[in-house]
């Protein structure tokens, strides 16, 4: 859940939310939640002037 400290609205569009543990898998609106969706790839690039 979340909570809020000295404030009665703490949630906002521009705020990740996710949970804990499997819940938090892919949080929304953050970084990690494009995590979920990428795989590294390896460039190798040889011989470039």
């Amino acid at each position: 859940g979340m909570i809020g400290i000295n404030t009665g609205i703490f949630a906002s569009a521009y705020m990740p939310f996710g949970g804990i543990k499997q819940s938090g898998i892919g949080r929304e609106g953050a970084k990690y939640g494009m995590e979920e969706y990428l795989e590294l790839k390896t460039l190798s690039f040889g011989n470039i002037k």
